[in-house]
C-alpha cells in the first residue's frame, strides 16, 4: 500500500516535468535556428556583388542583375538567375543592372537587391548585421548617402563605408599603415580606382568611369564597325574573358563569334583573334593609362621613390586582361604586378576591415570633401 501511494505521489511530478520538456525543447530549437549577429562586408560592384562574412570569408558571389515584371513592378529573380535573362526576356519582363559606373542608378531595385543578398548570406539572425560597403573614391556626397540609406533600409543595423582602393590594397596584402607609399589600380566593372596610400590613408587618388563595361562596349563597337555584325553584351563579355588582351600575345588565339549580320539581317559566324582585341580595347586602355600617369604626376617625390621600389599592384577583374601589367610597366617604367585572387581583393579587404569597426565612424564619410582637401 505505501508503495502505491508513493507511486501516485511521484507521478504528478513526473507529469509536470514531462509538460515542461517539450516547451523548453521547442524554445531551444527555435533559438537554434537563429544565429547571433555577424559583421558582413559587401563589395557592391557594378557587375558582381561579393559578400564577406566575418569569421567565414566570402560566402556569396552573384552578378548584380535584377529581373523585374514591368506590369506589377515585382522583382522576379536576382543574381545569376536574372543574368541568364539579359537580352532574352519577353515584353513584360526586363533584366536590369541597378548599379551603373559604380554608383546606384535605380534606388528601389538596388535596395531590394541588397536586402536579398544580406538575407541569403546571413540567413536567420537574432540581431541585424553591421555592414561595411566599399565605394569608388570618386563618389559624390549624394551618391554616398544613397548607399548608406539603401543598406539601412535593407536591414543593416549600422552601415560603414570604405574606399575601394583602400579595400583593394588590404585585400592584396599590402601594409597600408606603414610610413611607406603603395600604389593600387583597381579595375572593376564600372569604375577604375587609382590611388597612392600611406599611413592608413589615401594620399592621391583618381576614379574614372572606364572599366569592364566600357571594355565590353568597345568590343561590340569594333565588331560592328569591322565585320558589320551585331553582338550582345554577354557575347562581348565572354569574348573579353576568353581572348581579351591589351599587349601582344606570345601565342595568339582565335575564337568564333556568333551575331546578326547588319546588311542581311541573318545570323552570321565570324572569327576574331586576340591581336584584334588589342585594337578593339585601345581607347578604354589609353584612358586608364592616362589616369595612372595623372596620379603619378601628383604623387609627392618621397612616396614616388617608395612606389618605384614597391611597384604598382593591380586588382579587379579588368586587371586580368592579358598583358595589362606589362603595358603599364612599359608606359610608366614602374614594375607592375597583378595581385593574387585579383577579383576578390576588394571583398577580402572589406572583410578584413570588419575587425576595426569600433574605430570607424558610422554612415557617410564625405569623400568628396576629403578629395578637395587632398587636392
Amino acid at each position: 500500500m505505501p508503495e502505491k501511494n508513493h507511486a501516485k505521489r511521484q507521478q504528478p511530478r513526473g507529469g509536470k516535468a514531462g509538460k515542461k520538456k517539450p516547451l523548453l525543447r521547442r524554445i531551444s530549437d527555435w533559438l537554434h535556428g537563429f544565429k547571433f549577429s555577424r559583421n558582413i562586408g559587401i563589395d557592391l560592384g557594378t557587375a558582381t556583388v561579393l559578400v564577406y562574412m566575418q569569421g567565414k570569408g566570402i560566402v556569396l558571389e552573384e552578378p548584380s542583375v535584377v529581373a523585374i515584371d514591368t506590369v506589377t513592378d515585382r522583382i522576379l529573380k536576382v543574381g545569376s538567375e536574372a543574368q541568364q535573362m539579359l537580352g532574352r526576356t519577353p515584353g513584360n519582363i526586363t533584366a536590369v543592372r541597378p548599379l551603373r559606373d559604380g554608383v546606384i542608378s535605380q534606388y528601389e531595385v538596388t535596395l531590394k537587391m541588397i536586402q536579398y543578398f544580406i538575407k541569403r548570406a546571413c540567413g536567420n539572425m537574432f540581431f541585424p548585421p553591421r555592414v561595411m560597403i566599399c565605394i569608388p573614391s570618386g563618389i559624390t556626397e549624394v551618391e554616398e548617402r544613397a548607399v548608406v540609406d539603401a543598406a539601412r533600409e535593407a536591414g543593416a543595423q549600422k552601415t560603414y563605408l570604405i574606399e575601394e582602393p583602400t579595400a583593394a590594397a588590404i585585400g592584396a596584402g599590402l601594409d597600408i599603415y606603414a610610413p611607406n607609399g603603395n600604389m593600387v589600380v583597381d579595375i572593376g566593372g564600372g569604375t577604375t580606382d587609382i590611388a597612392v596610400l600611406s599611413l592608413g590613408g589615401v594620399v592621391v587618388s583618381e576614379s574614372i568611369k572606364i572599366a569592364g563595361d566600357k571594355f565590353d562596349e568597345a568590343i561590340m563597337k569594333y565588331v560592328r564597325r569591322k565585320y558589320k555584325v551585331l553582338i550582345g553584351e554577354r557575347t562581348a563579355e565572354a569574348l573579353k574573358k576568353r581572348i581579351g588582351a591589351v599587349y601582344d600575345h606570345d601565342q595568339p588565339t582565335v575564337v568564333e563569334v556568333k551575331g546578326r549580320c547588319m546588311t542581311q539581317g541573318l545570323p552570321k559566324v565570324i572569327t576574331i583573334s586576340s591581336k584584334e582585341m588589342i585594337e578593339a580595347l585601345a581607347e578604354p586602355t589609353s584612358a586608364i593609362l592616362g589616369g595612372i600617369c595623372s596620379v603619378i604626376e601628383r604623387t609627392p617625390p618621397e612616396l614616388l621613390g617608395d612606389i618605384l621600389r614597391n611597384g604598382i599592384v593591380m586588382t579587379g577583374g579588368g586587371s586580368l586582361l592579358y598583358g595589362f601589367d606589362q603595358l603599364i610597366t612599359r608606359v610608366t617604367g614602374i614594375k607592375t604586378r597583378v595581385a593574387d585572387d585579383a577579383v576578390s581583393c576588394v571583398a577580402i579587404g572589406t572583410g578584413k576591415s570588419l575587425d576595426h569597426l569600433d574605430m570607424l565612424r558610422e554612415g557617410a564619410i564625405n569623400l568628396s570633401r576629403e578629395r578637395k582637401v587632398r587636392l
